[in-house]
């Protein structure tokens, strides 16, 4: 393909990213405001793990897909799914219709999010899509910065057009999603060789019976008890259901949703793993570091939308700088333990977190943990691709972007698991500090405070503490405006259990730099997918017309005479095979292809 055509096919893939990216930055600072208004802040996870699970579940399936039926039907189906999911989330009435909605967005985003890089994959040799790398990373970027301003402004506004202001961060996806889906049904055009492949349905419908369980029990293991009938219950069917998966891909062989060969290849089962691993830090800091800057600094969603620059400020700079050395070296090996190292020095800075810490403090912490990502996201899934051969590049790279949202749907699930069992704890060692208590102690004997109505539910929670370990749990806008003295030990609580989250980020991405040394960087290939699928089918064609001539046709139409032999009986150099020339009845050498 020309650059001309690569860009035209690259700006139908940016529209298409744009919409599943500008989503996933949209949703993060909006989520408190959502979660006040619809009376549910512990039911959050739901919301995020529902649209984690569905596109996870469906990212390998629409990789296996697009191998058979070509990638452009299936992007255009992607767009559309995401679109309805959109709407319905825009009319929610409730946190858990909330996630069903998310969820049904989530099956459109797996498209969105995986066939991009099958395409580029496609198009471009391993060595050359570093440097196209930019343009995503540049959509990326934008809709990373404005995504958060977006959200903050409108869930910060109360009702636009008859409608809650948070309803328009899923609403205002549509027109964005339909210019997309022109651009793509416009520009979107790429070969496609259709091959014949049974589809894996067994492997589709185990791997939800192996996951959903798993990630279940990861959110409400805390409220039903780890060892609770409901838990074991889910530990029996998720086990069963991995079990039952691995036996169908198996069996499967080639036409498997995961194509278990892929793993005997040394590259793609270490890039895999580290990107399980990236996968859960990546999240785990996305999701909760927002809630720390409005919880505990204060800040409004568009502050913490702000607040979160300096983490795409530092993926930005790391993908791009990577990507042009990777372009002009062809070299990756040292990104993923630069990126990971980098990652581990992030989540460590984070521990020494404290509620009086200053913002800029998190924002440092951010900044190193983005310099991290943005030299692994784009290097794990070249490392896979450049693994295996030209007609598993989509199956390839849906896999591996499946196992790191396999990684990131644990991540969110588990450490706000985490998060909401350590609240109650650490709200109690808080109000067990003796300046604490002597703040509140001198903020009660105060009648401004007591007449104040900002202050009237912590009041309440005083009189009857029961409910201080869940005070959090729900609506959270009671701390808006209240007495400084008695928001402390919710603010402290909240605090000290989110950097139990991050000592948890900080041994998984440990464990991830530790292996990035046993990642083989194998060099990367110089041809694209597509110029190798068309190289095969040349010296294919070239083979089998070479194999076709050596049964030979006399001039005179009598019966063929073997290649090893000429007509008058005199031998005829086998190793080329020959063909007639019926103007001068002379035989010819056909050089093979």
């Amino acid at each position: 393909m020309t650059h001309r055509q690569i860009l035209f096919v690259i700006f139908g893939l940016m529209a298409g990213m744009f919409l599943s990216s500008l989503d996933q930055t949209i949703v993060g600072t909006s989520m408190r405001t959502i979660a006040d208004d619809l009376d549910g802040l512990a039911l959050q996870a739901w919301v995020t793990t529902a649209y984690l699970i569905t596109s996870t579940i469906s990212t390998p399936i629409y990789g296996k897909l697009s191998d058979i039926f070509g990638r452009r039907p299936l992007f255009i189906i992607a767009i559309v799914i995401f679109l309805g999911g959109s709407v319905a989330a825009g009319f929610a009435d409730s946190m858990y219709q909330l996630a069903i909605f998310r969820a049904l967005q989530g099956l459109g985003a797996g498209g969105l999010m995986a066939l991009p890089l099958a395409i580029m994959g496609d198009i471009l040799a391993p060595r050359e899509r570093a440097k196209y790398q930019g343009y995503f990373l540049a959509v990326f970027g934008v809709s990373s910065v404005i995504g958060p301003l977006i959200g903050g402004l409108l869930s910060g506004t109360p009702e636009i057009l008859f409608l809650n202001g948070w309803r328009w961060v899923f609403l205002i996806n549509l027109p964005i999603g339909l210019v997309a889906l022109a651009i793509v049904m416009r520009f979107l055009h790429i070969p496609h060789t259709r091959r014949a492949a049974r589809i894996d349905w067994w492997g589709a419908v185990t791997v939800v019976i192996g996951l959903v369980p798993l990630l279940l029990v990861a959110e409400k293991g805390r409220d039903w008890g780890w060892g609770s009938g409901y838990s074991i219950a889910c530990y029996v069917v998720g086990a069963l259901g991995i079990g039952a998966f691995i036996l169908s891909e198996k069996l499967m062989g080639d036409d498997a949703l995961i194509p278990l060969t892929l793993f005997k290849n040394a590259t793609f089962r270490m890039a895999t793993v580290i990107g399980v691993l990236v996968g859960f830090g990546m999240f785990g800091a996305m999701m909760t570091i927002p809630l720390y800057l409005q919880l505990v600094q204060g800040a409004t969603p568009t502050e913490s939308g702000f607040l979160m620059l300096p983490m795409i400020l530092g993926l930005m700079i790391a993908s791009i700088v990577s990507g042009q050395l990777i372009s002009r070296t062809g070299q990756y090996g040292i990104f993923p333990k630069v990126g990971t190292g980098l990652m581990v020095l992030g989540f460590f800075w984070l521990t020494f977190l404290t509620a009086d810490k200053p913002v800029i403090w998190v924002m440092i912490g951010m900044f190193f943990i983005g310099l991290g990502l943005g030299q692994l996201m784009q290097t794990l899934t070249i490392a896979s691709q450049n693994s295996v051969g030209p007609k598993d590049i989509g199956v390839a790279t849906s896999s591996s972007t499946f196992f790191r949202q396999i990684g990131g749907t644990l991540g969110v699930a588990v450490l706000f698991s985490v998060l909401f069992s350590r609240i109650p704890d650490t709200i109690a060692a808080a109000f067990s500090s003796r300046s604490v208590r002597d703040g509140i102690a001198v903020a009660t004997a105060d009648p401004n405070v007591l007449a104040d109505p900002s202050n009237k539910q912590i009041l309440g929670l005083l009189q009857n503490p029961t409910g201080l370990g869940t005070a959090l749990d729900g609506d959270t806008s009671f701390l808006n405006g209240s007495d400084p003295r008695l928001a402390a030990p919710f603010l402290e609580g909240f605090s000290n259990a989110t950097v139990t989250i991050y000592w948890v980020g900080l041994g998984v991405v440990l464990v991830a730099f530790i292996l990035s040394f046993f990642l083989k960087a194998t060099p990367l290939r110089a041809k694209s997918a597509l110029q190798e699928n068309a190289d095969n089918e040349a010296a294919l064609l070239a083979q089998t017309a070479a194999d076709a001539a050596g049964t030979l046709v006399t001039p005179g139409g009598g019966v063929g005479v073997p290649s090893g032999s000429a007509s008058d009986g005199n031998p005829v150099d086998d190793r080329r095979p020959v063909r007639n020339d019926g103007d001068r009845g002379a035989r010819q050498p056909i050089e093979r292809g």
